[in-house]
């Protein structure tokens, strides 16, 4: 036999990992078997990506309606920033400009793992974006340059391939900018370390043409959310601003997905 497939975890015991069944002892040495591994970090971070596609792809369908009805009702404001508002029962939040609407989905807590552990793992990745579009009771990976329409739902998650700190907005072809991450608050979010980190936050597209990009803005120290947003404002109005880089200051790294809006 394979040497290699013989020291392979196997795949029970790497979902066993991912859903955080292990004992603390096992589930260390497991990591350390994984790191030694061709491609383990990988196909255990596919897993857990995967495990959090099958919880978001199952919201609310009643309260996605909702979302919906109240766009129609409310119509656009041509505001060019917009903000999540909360409104519903039971930790349901709704942007009240009809540009977008949030939806707060119930998820599973996440496996908890330590930093340095998930430093080890991370390692050669870069940060970067996942779109997730959800279509009934399934969720489809979207690929940068992808088309989408108006009231497609989005997930959004992140991996922050060690670093700490982060914020997420977006940009689209109206002159609106929206922040994702975080939810509240002036400084950027501590980032989760555990692979790709889904958003509780589901994203309904309003009618803005040509394009909608969310850009992922990351640091090892923490900065103000207003960095990524102001760097945003200043580009959404032009021509290039859906591939052009933000102006961010040294020490923040970004990276970005866009979505092509379909007529």
């Amino acid at each position: 036999m394979d040497e290699r497939i013989s020291q392979r975890v196997p795949d029970w015991l790497l979902e066993r990992l991912a859903l955080g069944e292990l004992p603390a002892a096992q589930a260390e040495e497991i990591r350390r078997r994984l790191a030694a591994e061709e491609g383990g970090a990988a196909r255990l971070e596919a897993l857990r990506l995967s495990n959090r596609e099958i919880l978001a792809a199952h919201p609310p369908r009643v309260i996605a309606g909702a979302i919906r009805a109240k766009n129609a009702r409310l119509g656009r404001d041509g505001q060019r920033e917009r903000a999540p508002r909360r409104g519903l029962a039971w930790g349901l939040g709704l942007a009240a400009p009809a540009a977008a609407a949030l939806l707060v989905v119930a998820l599973s807590p996440g496996v908890t793992q330590t930093p340095s552990a998930e430093t080890t793992r991370m390692k050669g990745l870069e940060p970067r974006l996942v779109v997730h579009r959800k279509a009934g009771g399934d969720a489809e990976t979207l690929s940068d340059g992808a088309t989408v329409r108006a009231h497609d739902l989005l997930q959004l998650a992140y991996v922050a391939a060690g670093q700490r700190y982060g914020v997420i907005v977006s940009l689209d072809g109206g002159g609106a900018v929206t922040r994702h991450l975080p939810a509240g608050g002036t400084d950027a979010a501590a980032l989760d370390g555990q692979g790709a980190t889904l958003l509780p936050n589901a994203y309904e597209l309003d009618d803005a043409p040509t394009f909608e990009r969310f850009v992922l803005v990351t640091s090892d120290s923490p900065f103000p959310v207003e960095t990524a947003l102001a760097a945003a404002r200043d580009i959404v109005a032009d021509a290039g601003a859906a591939t052009r880089p933000l102006a961010l200051p040294e020490g923040l790294k970004q990276t970005s997905i866009v979505l092509r809006k379909a007529r």
